[in-house]
């Protein structure tokens, strides 16, 4: 054991210790774009939770553009001046309702405020006091939707659950039209921006329906098909142009090409709840150059920005609930949006007093502009790139280059002369309309019968076999029997000799004999018919 001892005192025992790996370094984030920039520079506030589901916000058309928004059987008025503050409260509050308020809507001076509830009842509301001025009471459901037109301070729009929509004298708390036609729930409307006359309102019978207050007999003039549930449905600025929402999809249709679906924007994972149009663009000298988009939200609980100019989605938020309502002040300073647990999650932006800026700002939200490049030169490769990615604006004149055409083989042989290697082409493709189509361009140019004398044997064979399948057809035939009969005069020797070619002349008499024979019973039957048909008229 003694000499053991010195053994193991010896002995080095080496550990070996693991290497850390040096992590992959993370890829840079992606730079936002302008327009990211500009939706992303709404400073965010949460208005505190109110009684339920926010049903509905709209803003005053005057300024400063208060908002209003619905929630369980009350409405609230706030300021966006206040949403600068931490604790946001509403400026004023109206709860004179009996049942959930579904609906709102600022006349065009910003000085009525018309509101709708459960009950069937519209109530007309001074801003300023909040007194309601006047009660329309008409239907006899639960109405979903209110509004005053946009060039027009006299009369109203209503729709409800009892299918009807109802177009109003608010001065005389009176019905001017009961406008019939949508056989479910009317869940939404709006009035064209361009005429005080015609507005649309959507359905939950998955159409839209356009109304002219002018015609007679109170018919829709235009309907489209939704396809869903419509949720909502508004007038794009230029009144041309209307979106719909309803299921995961907004669409957007074209009016004055009589309601042709123009695009259809399916982002959404879950029902889209509301839409309206919001503005982006940039100051130019004092002026500003708009673009309009439409905002969307939905169940889902995002928020996304389309342009439909060029029909992308060009942002997306994502808010910690479902979303029911959206709206965006005039003034494009202010958006709200209005959840089902009864938070507004509002976003409003530094006005452009108080920022001191060039001409490049975006409405007051700084530059957006990409960092400043360096003047591009003749030397420089780019240079004769430049412009080629412009809009044209609207006064340009657009020369537009025309696109080539691509020829098929055969076309490029007729080009070339190639009268007999064109024939062999087409026939060898196996389509009958191509091969009729060069056939007679040969008739035309008086070429048909030389390139027939001039096919060796498999080329024969080919054309043989093609007036075999296609000579009896009546689209046809009018060309390819009389082709025929010439194909045997001129090749007969050539014919006798082949013994793959006699086989196609066999099963092309077959074919013609078959034809013959049908077209005698034909003749048969239309014998025994005509007789009874003239009796029949006679009688």
């Amino acid at each position: 054991m003694a000499e053991i001892r010195p053994e193991q005192q010896t002995t080095t025992i080496s550990k070996t210790f693991l290497i850390k790996p040096k992590l992959k370094p993370k890829p840079r984030t992606q730079s936002q774009t302008p327009e990211s920039k500009y939706w992303s520079s709404f400073k965010s506030t949460q208005i505190p939770r109110l009684i339920s589901s926010i049903s509905s916000l709209s803003f005053s058309p005057s300024p400063p553009h208060i908002f209003a928004a619905a929630h369980s059987t009350s409405l609230s008025l706030f300021s966006p001046l206040s949403l600068s503050h931490d604790n946001v409260s509403p400026s004023s509050a109206i709860s004179s309702f009996t049942d959930v308020v579904s609906s709102l809507s600022f006349r065009l001076d910003g000085l009525l405020l018309a509101a709708s509830d459960f009950s069937g009842l519209i109530q007309v509301f001074d801003v300023k006091t909040r007194t309601p001025l006047r009660r329309l009471r008409s239907h006899i459901r639960p109405v979903r939707f209110v509004k005053y037109p946009v060039l027009d301070k006299l009369h109203l729009l209503s729709g409800g659950e009892d299918a009807v929509v109802k177009f109003w004298d608010v001065a005389g708390e009176s019905v001017v039209l009961d406008l019939m036609g949508h056989k479910d729930y009317v869940q939404c409307g709006d009035c064209s921006p361009v005429s005080a006359d015609m507005f649309i309102t959507g359905s939950y019978d998955h159409t839209v329906k356009v109304w002219d207050v002018r015609v007679e007999n109170s018919r829709s003039v235009l309907e489209v098909n939704h396809g869903k549930p419509v949720e909502d449905v508004i007038y794009l600025p230029s009144g041309g142009l209307i979106a719909t929402a309803g299921g995961n999809s907004v669409k957007i249709w074209d009016l004055i090409g009589g309601g042709r679906m123009v695009y259809s924007m399916e982002s959404h994972n879950k029902t889209v709840t509301s839409i309206c149009v919001g503005r982006v663009g940039k100051e130019n000298g004092g002026g500003e150059a708009m673009e309009d988009r439409i905002l969307s939200v939905g169940l889902d609980g995002y928020m996304k920005v389309f342009d439909y100019g060029k029909m992308k989605i060009t942002h997306s938020m994502r808010f910690p609930a479902p979303l029911m309502s959206v709206s965006f002040s005039p003034d494009c300073r202010t958006r709200v949006i209005g959840s089902s647990n009864g938070i507004i999650f509002a976003g409003r932006r530094k006005g452009k007093e108080n920022v001191e800026s060039g001409g490049g700002d975006l409405l007051g939200f700084g530059s957006i502009a990409e960092p400043g490049r360096r003047v591009l030169k003749p030397t420089y490769f780019r240079y004769f790139h430049r412009g080629q990615s412009e809009k044209p604006a609207e006064g340009d004149y657009l020369v537009m280059r025309t696109k080539k055409v691509k020829l098929a083989e055969h076309d490029k042989l007729l080009k070339k002369f190639r009268h007999k290697d064109a024939l062999v082409s087409v026939l060898g493709r196996k389509n009958p309309e191509n091969v009729v189509a060069v056939m007679e361009e040969l008739v035309a140019r008086k070429k048909l019968l030389k390139c027939v004398s001039n096919l060796d044997a498999e080329e024969l064979g080919l054309l043989l076999m093609f007036l075999h399948k296609h000579a009896t057809m009546p689209r046809y035939s009018g060309l390819l029997m009389g082709l025929t009969q010439k194909v045997i005069e001129m090749r007969a020797e050539d014919i006798r000799s082949s013994d793959a070619l006699k086989g196609h002349i066999r099963n092309l008499k077959r074919s013609i004999e078959e034809e013959i024979r049908i077209q005698h019973s034909l003749l048969e039957i239309q014998g025994i018919i005509s007789p009874l048909l003239r009796i029949a008229g006679r009688t």
